[in-house]
């Protein structure tokens, strides 16, 4: 042979024979021998124990979807059996993970780019045990190392199927024990099939390591991962949905456990394959949440779940309370009766940057019937929930939990640890203001129709609720109202402590027969009533912040008739009333109606007071202790002209607010009957006498009144004391109210009212209990 020919044979038979000794050393190569050197690197890149138990096994696999010269290029396919992942020396469980099998196909080209493409992974019978202490130290932060440089190579992974799989957590910090078991739905693996033929038996053990932790409930039979697991999770994957478009699922895990002292039961269904790259086969996902009582049950799908991309889900939720979904969801709502909604979740996955929209929901919170759609958003410093709220039929009943109002008297209000005192009509049930920081909130909310008591005159409710760093604002808050409305902006600042609080509230031509629909003798009366008032206020319940308000309320009636009926009977006319009763009621004039109350430290004083009609003036004078709830009002009735049978004598307004008392003057009552008894012994047509009322009523003072009332009331910043700037500057006149004789409020003692004096000109505190 010539050397020509010698080079040329060998030129062409050295790369064959390398190529044979290489494939041969792929196939007949103990890739076991590789183990410690494997456990080794793996477990300094990850800081902890690492090993591979059992066999490593390397196999072939024809490629898939590759093209061109790609096609000619086989896929190893590595299967180690018995892996385990350890855990820090303070952990309970001696290794954080477990899996009886992990296979994975590897695309070898992309190597050369310095990228590892793994196309499918498969893991049989994984266990983990999640562990976290109180101090929030956990088993799942792995150590990084802070000389290390950035690796060059990057990881993409396909496909990962799931086989027979525990999960055991233990969270101290959150207060959550859960133990959650996974298997395979049907008889047949998930692998069972290859395009080459059928797969050798699967030689991995039957029952989880030792290490694994304990499960709650055993899985079932079957799905394990062949060992001769092939290029099928592409297959697998195609069929997530039917020819009808129906869902399949692979999977169907269950947990059960305990989240601060709440029961946890869940369990639903998933896709065989979670597919982590392909946007165009959503990954199906059924579950049935509850957490005590609240329950979550959502159907849907969950798109490249690499990176979350999006979520679409039926979702409907119900419990006793929507503030019970804040240690679940982070999101504040307030405290409601059982509600039951049903709507479509959908997501857009973003880190840090993720937005929910709960859209088009429906459902209903306690009797009312609530729907609209909800958006929240993950931002910096704070998310943000929005939205728009509509309820057609509001029971104001369902609003009562928001201030505490639903507490009975000597109990406690839902999840409330402050009982409500049974002498006590406002609310003591306290805000939860700790949690406004964790949130922003700007939500439009409307009760189109108000189911009601028939003695609260509120027909509608119109809110804007902005909540931003932890400062609420309902601007506005209006009410349909007796036939008007009742106009508010309320803020409650609750990065205060205690809590501060001011309200501006306006009342426009609220119809008086329908403010006391109730009260057959109203049903002469018409008119509108008009009013303003401003307060603030400190404190953590509606009782305190109006038991510390400050500021001006006023009323005023203009040109309005009342029923003739309540004006004899508040001046004890006994001959008119009777008349009245016995042929009936009739409408009087009203010239003018004013009441001028102002509130110091929760002491709301009657300023002014006067009803001026054409047949009476009535002026009241007096306070009210919103703090200890305690009334002192005195009503002095003033007749025009001549009336028989008068028995005119103050009226004492005391008790409490739950118990309010009216009563007359009975010192001036029993001057008057008794002169009627010793003039009957002398002369028995004298005897009416004393019961004929001729003294003449003072000049209205109306356009005066009107005047100084139609300014705007004034309040000072919360946590101020109010001074009136009608009063003297200095001295004890500067406490008195003008026009009246009154002692002050005795709230040392509030519980001790004074007896009633026999002066017709002096009000004693808290009359009549």
């Amino acid at each position: 042979m010539s050397m020509r020919r010698q080079a040329v044979l060998w030129t062409v038979l050295t790369p064959l024979v390398l190529i044979a000794a290489v494939v041969a050393f792929v196939l007949l190569f103990d890739w076991n021998r590789l183990k410690p050197w494997l456990n080794e690197k793996v477990s300094d890149a990850i800081g902890r124990p690492f090993a591979v138990n059992g066999d490593l096994v390397l196999t072939w696999r024809r490629p898939e979807g590759e093209t061109g010269l790609r096609r000619l290029v086989p896929w190893p396919r590595l299967s180690a059996r018995d892996i385990t992942i350890g855990n820090p020396d303070w952990t309970q469980q001696p290794n954080l993970a477990t899996a009886r099998e992990l296979v994975f196909l590897l695309r070898p080209l992309p190597l050369l780019a310095r990228e590892i493409s793994l196309p499918s992974i498969t893991i049989d019978g994984p266990s983990v045990a999640l562990e976290r202490l109180a101090d929030k130290r956990n088993n799942w932060t792995f150590p990084t190392r802070e000389d290390k440089e950035p690796s060059q190579w990057h990881l993409e992974v396909g496909e990962v199927v799931l086989t027979r799989g525990h999960l055991a957590l233990n969270d101290a910090a959150s207060k959550i024990e859960l133990r959650a078991t996974l298997e395979s739905i049907g008889d047949a693996p998930l692998y069972d099939k290859d395009r080459d033929g059928p797969l050798a038996p699967s030689s991995a053990p039957s029952s989880p390591p030792s290490s694994a932790p304990a499960a709650s409930a055993a899985p079932a039979s079957g799905a394990s991962v062949s060992a001769a697991t092939g290029a099928s999770a592409s297959a697998a994957s195609a069929a997530a949905a039917n020819s009808k478009g129906e869902p399949v699922y692979g999977i169907r895990w269950r947990a059960i456990g305990h989240y601060n002292k709440a029961t946890i039961n869940a369990n639903g269904k998933a896709g065989a394959v979670l597919n982590l790259r392909d946007a165009s086969r959503p990954y199906p996902l059924q579950a049935d949440v509850r957490v005590g009582s609240t329950r979550a049950q959502i159907e849907g799908t969950l798109t490249e779940p690499a990176r979350l991309a999006a979520l679409d889900l039926m979702l409907q939720l119900s419990g006793e309370s929507m503030a019970d979904l804040y240690p679940l969801t982070g999101v504040v709502l307030p405290e409601t009766p059982p509600y039951r909604t049903n709507g479509r979740l959908t997501a857009t996955l973003r880190k840090g940057a993720s937005v929910y929209r709960y859209q088009n929901f429906t459902g209903r919170v306690g009797g009312s019937d609530l729907g609209g759609t909800l958006t929240y958003t993950q931002r910096d410093p704070r998310p943000l929930l929005a939205g728009e709220l509509v309820s057609k039929q509001l029971r104001f009943e369902d609003l009562a939990p928001l201030i505490g109002a639903d507490a009975k008297p000597g109990q406690a209000a839902a999840r409330s640890p402050v009982r409500q005192p049974a002498d006590k009509a406002l609310p003591v049930a306290p805000f939860r203001t700790e949690r406004w920081d964790d949130i922003d909130a700007d939500v439009r909310f409307t009760g189109q129709r108000i189911v009601r008591d028939v003695d609260l005159p509120i027909n509608n409710l119109q809110t804007h609720i902005v909540l931003q760093d932890g400062v609420l604002n309902l601007k506005p808050l209006n009410f349909g109202m007796a036939g008007g409305t009742l106009t508010s902006t309320l803020q409650l600042n609750g990065k205060r402590t205690p809590m501060g609080a001011t309200i501006d509230m306006t009342a426009r031509h609220l119809k008086i027969k329908q403010l006391f629909p109730n009260l057959e003798s109203m049903r002469a009366s018409i008119g509108e009533i008009n009013g303003a008032a401003k307060l603030s206020a400190t404190g953590n319940s509606v009782a305190a912040l109006l038991g510390s308000s400050n500021g001006e309320a006023r009323l005023l009636v203009e040109n309005g008739t009342i029923s003739k009926f309540i004006l004899e009977a508040m001046g004890l006319n006994v001959g008119s009333v009777i008349i009245a009763k016995l042929f009936g009621d009739k409408p009087v004039q009203i010239h003018c109606g004013v009441a001028d109350f102002t509130f110091t430290n929760g002491m709301a004083r009657a300023r002014t007071f006067v009803i001026d009609t054409q047949d009476a003036t009535i002026n009241g004078s007096g306070v009210v202790d919103l703090s200890s709830e305690r009334l002192g009002l005195t009503i002095n009735p003033d007749s025009k002209g001549m009336r028989v049978f008068s028995l005119r004598s103050p009226l004492y307004v005391g008790g409490t607010l739950k118990d309010p008392r009216v009563s007359p003057d009975i010192g001036v009552l029993a001057l008057r009957a008794g002169g009627a008894v010793a003039l009957a012994l002398l002369a028995p047509v004298a005897t009416v006498l004393p019961l004929i009322d001729l003294s003449p009523a003072e000049d209205s003072q109306c356009a005066k009144l009107l005047a100084e009332l139609r300014k705007r009331p004034t309040a000072p910043p919360p946590g101020k004391t109010y001074r009136d700037r009608r009063a003297p500057a200095s001295g004890p006149a500067a406490q008195a109210p003008t026009g009246r004789n009154e002692p002050e409020p005795r709230r040392q003692n509030p519980t001790a009212p004074a007896a009633p004096s026999p002066a017709p000109n002096r009000t004693p505190m808290y009359q009549g209990g």
